[in-house]
């Protein structure tokens, strides 16, 4: 009976590769009889696992999707990836990936589970992001994959609510957030959405004809999207370009010398507030030459700054 189990088992492995294998080639491996592998395979299906068989010239075993989820193998290695992969979807607040990696624990070898906990306690990660449901995952992944239309309500960055119709198209994990690249119908453009500020998400229904992308993949198009100017600065350094540059970073904007003892960054940045930690704490003295805004915040934070020291 050990060896029925044993060579059961291989089966599975080999079928769980997700090629078709020939009658002939499958019992050659397991080292038995074409009969006796017809046994092993309905034994497999007996215990839940789909496999397609195909007879004739060509013909193959298959394992194929059913409709029920059958226990998976997996090796030393799969095991091990699979577990760390939970831990840090667990880590980052998902109930869901917690309570896969509990059940993946139960049964993983005392061998295997040092290696999990050997991974765990040297790895860090820097800053967890907001947590998404897994069902969320699930339904938006769903509907861009079918080509349906969307509502959710949205809380946007300054608290706003919105009632929104889009057509899904990617999700994209980006900066440790999920974001939604979609068609907004009422506002007939592409928007990004954070998949965190949605909620009473579902489907309508309604399919729809998928649009070109704006761009050649989803992630680079929200890569440019977070990364879009909304403020241009410049800044006069009172110090010659050499000295600024091993200050500050550049790689927003441009650097270039005015003279012997001045330099000038031409920078677009998202806030003020950024802008005025970095250029405050370079230790050189500046001017701001535009815009008037940045001038406002940065005597506003001066006068904070003062308080703060009386």
């Amino acid at each position: 009976m050990a060896d029925v189990s044993r060579r059961t088992l291989q089966l599975l492995s080999l079928l769980q590769t997700g090629r078709g294998w020939a009658g002939a080639e499958l019992a050659e491996r397991l080292a038995t009889s074409p009969r006796t592998l017809r046994r092993d395979v309905e034994r497999l299906r007996g215990l839940g696992y789909p496999v397609e068989t195909r007879p004739g010239p060509g013909g193959h075993y298959r394992l194929v999707a059913g409709t029920a989820m059958p226990p998976l193998l997996l090796d030393d290695d799969e095991a091990v990836a699979v577990a760390v992969g939970l831990r840090m979807v667990a880590d980052a607040g998902d109930e869901t990936g917690d309570g896969a990696l509990r059940k993946l624990e139960q049964v993983l070898p005392a061998r295997l589970r040092r290696k999990v906990a050997a991974v765990h306690h040297t790895t860090e990660t820097a800053g967890g992001g907001p947590s998404v449901p897994a069902d969320l995952l699930a339904l938006v992944g769903a509907a861009a994959q079918n080509h349906e239309r969307m509502w959710f309500d949205y809380r946007s960055r300054d608290g706003a609510s919105s009632a929104r119709r889009v057509e899904p198209y990617r999700q994209v994990l980006s900066r440790r957030r999920w974001y939604l690249l979609a068609w907004d119908l009422d506002r007939a453009e592409w928007r990004t959405f954070r998949l965190d500020r949605m909620s009473a998400a579902r489907t309508t229904g309604e399919r729809f004809e998928p649009r070109e992308l704006p761009a050649a993949t989803a992630a680079e198009y929200l890569d440019a999207a977070l990364k879009a100017p909304r403020h241009r600065a410049v800044i006069t350094f009172l110090a010659p370009l050499e000295q600024v540059a091993d200050r500050i970073v550049d790689r927003d904007g441009t650097l270039e010398p005015l003279d012997a003892t001045r330099c000038r960054l031409t920078t677009w940045v998202d806030s003020f507030e950024w802008l005025a930690v970095t250029t405050a704490v370079a230790g050189i003295d500046f001017r701001v030459e535009e815009p008037a805004g940045f001038t406002g915040y940065c005597r506003e934070l001066r006068d904070r700054l003062d308080r703060a020291a009386r």
